[in-house]
């Protein structure tokens, strides 16, 4: 979708009162400075078409496999039957409460056991409508991987509903109406940074007094998290891999949650950078297998830095096969990857196997092991019930497994490490599928644990600046979740 697009979009929202500044009482009694009212569009038929519209092209681009759409009552209902009908799509309807006559049915429409459906909001700030309309659809045999909003508030629905295996995809977030507007001079800077405080201030991802406005299951959620600890409390943390404790010891002591990720293809070349960079990340990330000009002395070289600069080498190796083969892969070969490689990733797809067969090369060696439970790709698969699946793997094999590749926190147990790619300063994407999010949602939204970092440094011209930008922002953004 073109920004220029959602930009106009988001002038006509505000032109016809549907975004809205001042003082407002929201239902749980909490004043706000922004209310979003997005009740207007029915009178607006042609400004409801084409927020439609970028729903489904969102649908479209993101490559979400359904067989149905269900829109969150009441206001989205317009929506999804536009949608629907368009697209001749099936739609299923929730009512809000059963009929006491005829079928007294909960969902209108044909369903089927097995079939997934999408559901589609309009606002989303804790994510409890859609995981009380998740359950009711779940009740009649339906799967929910994912859902689409048009307005994301981002005070912890991303991260809530992903933790219950539901992805969400936002056409337009808080972040990006904010920028609009002031661009366009609809509201000041000061206007602008009091919605951005009020929102940091009122993450609803972990329990906060004046929750009693939400859903059952969101406070069930809510309940179920963890303290946030710091990353030294969590190092000493009894049930932590020991690679994960060092971990998170490097990032206390450097005040950085930063991970480079190197993909460059000369041995010369990323070994100048670890030398440069390295005082300023937890991690480093390579591509062994894109360097042209690789020898082994090139790792023996790599292991001194990172022993000089105190980080961590994370192979992004990413191994899926049956356990006997990625055993070999990684312990053998040209690279010999374990014996020089704290860290490397494999994808769950074979099965707990792959993860064994990683295990048996290099538990001895003190090596760990990160699951890819998500990825930063437009239409990746790794969703829902798989990203559900890799949690529960992971769970089963905690003696190797210390974290997960994600876009955002899948679990609150505190002795697994996530780790997030695509991040940039600004979102958006390369035009190659990739899509970007910036250091403060990764680490104060999402409830990440460390930003993954590639062309945003190295594309700079000042790399080792570029760095302790990302440094700073990352660790602000972790700071700022601590104290919320």
């Amino acid at each position: 979708m073109e920004n220029t697009c959602i930009d106009s979009l988001i002038l006509k929202l505000h032109d016809v009162n549907a975004v809205k500044f001042g003082e407002y009482k929201l239902k749980s009694g909490m004043m706000t400075p922004i209310y979003i009212d997005l009740r207007v569009l029915v009178s607006y038929p042609s400004l409801m078409n084409k927020l439609s519209s970028l729903i489904y092209q969102l649908a479209q681009a993101e490559q979400l496999k359904f067989d149905s759409v269900c829109g969150v009552p009441y206001t989205a209902l317009p929506l999804a039957t536009i949608i629907c009908s368009r697209n001749e799509l099936p739609m299923l309807i929730r009512r809000k409460e059963a009929k006491d006559y005829g079928t007294k049915k909960m969902v209108e429409g044909v369903t089927r056991q097995g079939d997934t459906c999408l559901i589609i909001e309009d606002t989303v700030t804790t994510g409890s409508s859609i995981m009380e309309t998740a359950e009711v659809l779940y009740k009649e045999g339906l799967k929910v991987t994912d859902a689409i909003v048009l307005m994301d508030r981002e005070q912890g629905g991303v991260a809530m509903l992903g933790s219950e295996g539901i992805k969400l995809h936002p056409v337009i977030s808080m972040s990006q109406l904010l920028s609009v507007l002031q661009a366009a001079g609809r509201i000041s800077p000061a206007m602008a940074q009091s919605v951005r405080d009020f929102i940091l201030d009122n993450n609803t991802f972990r329990p906060k007094a004046g929750n009693g406005n939400l859903s059952p299951l969101a406070k069930k959620t809510c309940k179920e998290q963890e303290q946030v600890l710091s990353y030294g409390a969590r190092a000493k943390l009894s049930d932590i891999h020991p690679l994960g404790s060092k971990l998170l010891q490097i990032m206390e002591e450097k005040k950085s949650n930063l991970c480079v990720a190197a993909d460059v293809t000369s041995c010369t070349e990323l070994l100048a950078l670890a030398d440069t960079l390295g005082p300023k990340i937890c991690l480093l990330k390579t591509h062994v297998d894109i360097l042209e000009d690789f020898t082994p002395a090139f790792c023996n070289a790599l292991k001194d830095l990172a022993d000089k600069h105190n980080f961590l080498i994370f192979e992004d190796r990413k191994f899926a096969d049956i356990g006997s083969t990625v055993k070999h892969q990684y312990e053998g070969g040209v690279y010999r990857i374990s014996s020089w490689a704290h860290l490397v990733n494999a994808h769950a797809v074979p099965g707990p196997g792959v993860a064994q067969g990683l295990r048996a090369a290099g538990q001895a060696l003190g090596r760990a092991c990160l699951l890819i439970a998500q990825m930063s790709s437009q239409g990746s698969l790794a969703t829902g019930e798989y990203t559900q699946s890799v949690l529960k793997m992971a769970e089963e094999q905690s003696d190797f497994v210390l974290g997960f590749i994600c876009g955002s926190r899948i679990t609150q147990k505190p002795q697994f490490i996530h780790m997030t790619p695509g991040v940039q300063m600004q979102a958006g994407g390369d035009g190659l599928g990739q899509q970007y999010t910036s250091p403060e949602e990764v680490i104060a939204t999402k409830a990440s644990d460390v930003i993954i970092v590639g062309r945003g440094i190295l594309g700079a011209s000042n790399r080792p600046e570029a760095a302790e930008a990302y440094r700073k922002a990352g660790w602000e953004a972790y700071v700022k979740r601590l104290a919320q």
